[in-house]
């Protein structure tokens, strides 16, 4: 394709776009196609010849915008906000239009010093220290496991330079909830902790981790002849967003001398609301922080921003000097491959920098007011309604339903919740996640999709109370 082609397809491929954008709410939210759509409908191998861009944007709308559930969608309530403002979708065009690498400082220096810059824009916005440095990691599961894999070489005097994990005496134990993300087991798992060493706390009647039970969980380990190490916290829990207490655990973090890990992938971009930093009373203990920028604050995914307190723990671990890529400024500049597990890394810091400045701080902080107030006023709506209960404070703007009928119970009242949101979901007029909370199912909603307003909460609501009727 010539620069000529690229122009006259770019210009068609903007216009897609932005038509999907404006027509979006028109679609069904959840796609309605069976398993194997799409690969019934391709060629089993490659073309042989080029064919007509035309031809492939056909195909597009005819056999791929079928098969997409649309989180971009006003109706969608789905699993968690995945906001993707067109400001920052020009900002990732243009990275990858631009195909340049940071392998380090020299290989592209605007694409280091931009994310540097960008990043701590951020921190500043979201109220933390000068005491913190950050930098753009693809997903919060990545952040997890970095923290994981920094954690236990600090607690193994950086043993991967020795004989790893298998020349330690004791077993590593890692700390967390039932209520956290998979990921953090994933990270463990994949870290080399081993599924024995993951130590599940107790967790109080919000959902959130007991720091009692974590305080005797360690000192039970210790009496045991096993070495704690590190404390996976969780600000927003994927299933309820409930709120870790980070000052005791950070506490208690410090006394013991074990890495504290705070996810706060969704909920930490509510933290540009001076309103809401109280969730994060105590950060400042932690020694890890990530937060997803391509959450609910707006950045086209992937986009997640890793927090360090010490960034010598974490280049200690993760530095990578190979002689082609050494230069006479390595000493004066950060080179962010030290900062992660990639050699390489996209220009993702300039989706982030478009959206920053084009959007600004008080018109994110307009968005997140209104979705936290149409998260208030939709639970107002389940509490005031026969049948209804909300099962977990609404500290957030997630909330998590159920319908109890006439008086079901037990696996009964399982069946019924799993029958209507499944109704809901496949009627294609909303879409939310059906998930299970003490051992039974309910339904998350989670508001904050870019184009949902209060009418669209509304109609939400209608819809919950029809579908319940069977």
């Amino acid at each position: 394709m010539s620069p000529e082609e690229f122009r006259k397809h770019g210009h068609q491929l903007i216009d897609l776009i932005a038509d999907y954008r404006q027509g979006v709410g028109e679609l069904p939210v959840m796609a309605q196609v069976e398993p194997g759509y799409l690969k019934a409908a391709l060629p089993t191998s490659a073309p042989a010849q080029g064919e007509p861009f035309e031809q492939i944007l056909k195909d597009v709308d005819q056999l791929v915008m079928p098969g997409l559930s649309h989180w971009q969608h006003p109706d969608f309530f789905g699993y968690f906000p995945s906001n993707g403002t067109l400001s920052s979708v020009l900002g990732d065009f243009l990275s990858t239009g631009l195909g340049v690498l940071g392998l380090s400082w020299q290989s592209s220096p605007a694409l280091s010093e931009l994310e540097e810059t960008t990043v701590d824009w951020l921190r500043q916005m979201v109220g933390l220290s000068d005491q913190w440095s950050g930098v753009i990691q693809d997903t919060a599961s990545t952040s997890t496991l970095v923290a994981l894999i920094s954690a236990r070489e600090r607690s193994s005097d950086y043993a991967l330079a020795k004989g790893g994990l298998q020349g330690q005496g004791k077993p590593l134990m890692i700390y967390t909830s039932a209520q956290a993300h998979s990921s953090v087991d994933k990270a463990a798992l994949l870290a080399g902790f081993g599924k024995d060493n993951i130590r599940y706390i107790e967790t109080d009647e919000h959902f959130a981790m007991r720091p009692q039970a974590l305080a005797a969980a360690i000192e039970e380990d210790l009496a045991n002849g096993l070495q704690p190490c590190a404390v996976v916290a969780t600000t927003g829990t994927t299933t309820t967003t409930a709120l870790d207490p980070l000052q005791p655990i950070g506490e208690i973090a410090r006394q013991f001398g074990l890495w504290l890990h705070v996810d706060s992938a969704m909920a930490g971009s509510a933290m540009i609301l001076p309103e809401c930093r109280w969730m994060w009373d105590g950060i400042e203990q932690a020694d890890s922080i990530v937060v997803n920028a391509h959450k609910w604050l707006g950045v086209a995914f992937d986009c997640s921003l890793y927090f360090v307190r010490d960034p010598q723990h974490l280049i200690r671990v993760m530095s990578t000097n190979p002689s082609y890529l050494q230069s006479a400024v390595d000493s004066k500049v950060k080179n962010l491959r030290d900062w992660g597990i990639p050699l390489g890394r996209r220009f993702r810091a300039l989706k982030l920098w478009f959206m920053l400045r084009s959007e600004g701080i008080e018109n994110l902080q307009q968005r997140l007011r209104r979705d936290l107030d149409n998260a208030q006023w939709l639970a107002e709506q389940v509490r005031n309604a026969q049948g209804w209960e909300l099962l977990a404070p609404v500290q957030l703007q997630t909330l998590c339903i159920r319908h109890r009928g006439d008086g079901l119970e037990g696996e009964a009242l399982d069946a019924h919740t799993r029958r209507w949101a499944d109704r809901l979901n496949a009627s294609g007029v909303a879409y939310v996640t059906p998930a299970t909370l003490n051992g039974r199912w309910m339904v998350r909603v989670s508001v904050g999709a870019l184009p949902t307003e209060r009418e669209h909460v509304a109609e939400l609501w209608r819809n919950l109370q029809q579908v319940v009727q069977g």
